[in-house]
């Protein structure tokens, strides 16, 4: 028993974090603040939640990036135009101004550049933390990215103080965003070749034994603990057969460390707990200031890749904000009412007679390879990262 209340317990005490601080959560602790956690929550606790230590000697900001100066706020962009769902073209003026419109809807600025401003000075070194995990079929659109790192040099960022950064280098190799990015932007990979340790930084790390595996530690992207200042989080629509959905907490937590995968084995799944785990930790945590999810495609079924064409749909938006769990709120609407559109079992369902090993599971809606865990928005929502309650969330809706 432990975890998730505890991190709360923690986050009470002062100094939050210590030089090698390390996080322990028990099971006094936990219980102590599921007593306290409100009634409807509480009564969908996990009862086995794991152990987690953390460790990191970052102190957090005095506003950490998430959920930043804007929680509970989205800013829903929708354009027709963006994308041709047939050739997958897309259309750069239209992004460009959806990411326009999509700024300024979020902070209230006439000028998209003070927008920006807001986020981003000349000193910076920002990162944009890309998901390829399904490329090239699935991924942060390369026209998206461009128009992002064009945005960044009106404020003054020259092109080397721009990393766009992802795990595995075949990925992003497959996506070729250096034909739309000035010369000089960083493309950054974590692992040139799978199970590489070099990228990671060995001081800070999430050690948790899950399934008795020999590694039991997950080692932040040393690009985030080196270089960054400020990281912008791009991911997509994405259905994901261990989380639910692969949003803006997914992409930043399981894209950021290492040896993340062995939090599922068999149908059983730890994200739950893990996604929300990582995202606390400094300085990602602080370092995180702004998310553009890019839903111009998305996946409803097979995530978090598309092997399978049949399964990507075109939702043609993107949604701007600070609050990774306002916006992830809003995707598990996304996917589960597409779901339910093609007749499909809903990320909610939580049956084993679902759960089918093998194959199949690309090319059948209606087979799950794990117990998904949707949930993981809501507990990242008690780890203080942003508003789940869908009744709290502003939407902010421009149609172009």
């Amino acid at each position: 028993m432990s975890c998730v209340f505890a991190c709360l317990e923690e986050r009470r005490a002062e100094p939050l974090f210590q030089t090698d601080y390390h996080q322990n959560m028990d099971r006094r602790t936990f219980l102590q603040a599921a007593a306290a956690a409100p009634a409807a929550l509480a009564s969908t606790l996990h009862q086995d939640l794991p152990q987690y230590r953390i460790v990191s000697h970052y102190q957090p900001a005095a506003l950490p990036g998430m959920p930043g100066p804007y929680p509970g706020i989205v800013a829903r962009v929708h354009a027709e135009k963006a994308i041709d769902s047939n050739s997958e073209k897309v259309d750069v003026p239209t992004v460009r101004e959806m990411i326009a419109q999509g700024m300024r809807s979020l902070t209230g600025d006439a000028d998209v550049r003070d927008s920006w401003a807001r986020f981003f000075n000349p000193t910076d070194v920002v990162g944009i933390k890309v998901n390829c995990s399904g490329a090239p079929r699935i991924m942060s659109t390369p026209e998206v990215v461009g128009e992002i790192v064009r945005n960044l040099g009106l404020v003054g960022l020259r092109p080397d103080q721009i990393w766009i950064y992802e795990r595995f280098q075949n990925q992003v190799d497959s996506v070729h965003y250096d034909r739309y990015v000035p010369a000089g932007v960083h493309i950054w990979t974590a692992e040139h070749d799978r199970g590489s340790i070099a990228g990671y930084d060995p001081d800070v790390y999430v050690e948790v034994d899950f399934f008795g595996e020999d590694d039991t530690r997950s080692n932040m992207a040393h690009v985030v603990t080196e270089h960054l200042t400020k990281i912008i989080n791009v991911p997509n629509m994405k259905d994901h057969g261990a989380a639910g959905v692969t949003g803006c907490l997914k992409n930043i937590a399981y894209g950021s460390f290492s040896n993340v995968a062995r939090s599922h084995s068999g149908f059983k799944t730890n994200t739950y707990s893990f996604i929300g785990t990582l995202a606390t930790v400094e300085p990602l945590h602080s370092r995180t200031v702004l998310a553009i999810m890019d839903g111009l495609r998305g996946v409803w079924h097979g995530g978090p890749f598309s092997y399978n064409r049949k399964f990507r749909f075109y939702p043609k938006q993107m949604l701007f904000g600070t609050d990774p769990v306002a916006i992830d709120r809003l995707l598990l609407d996304v996917i589960d009412d597409k779901r339910k559109a093609e007749h499909a079992t809903s990320i909610w369902d939580r049956s084993m007679a679902h759960i089918k090993p093998g194959r199949d599971y690309d090319d059948n809606p209606n087979i799950d390879r794990f117990i998904r865990e949707p949930g993981h928005i809501e507990c990242a929502s008690t780890l203080g990262l942003g508003v789940y309650d869908i009744g709290k969330i502003q939407v902010r809706k421009v149609e172009l």
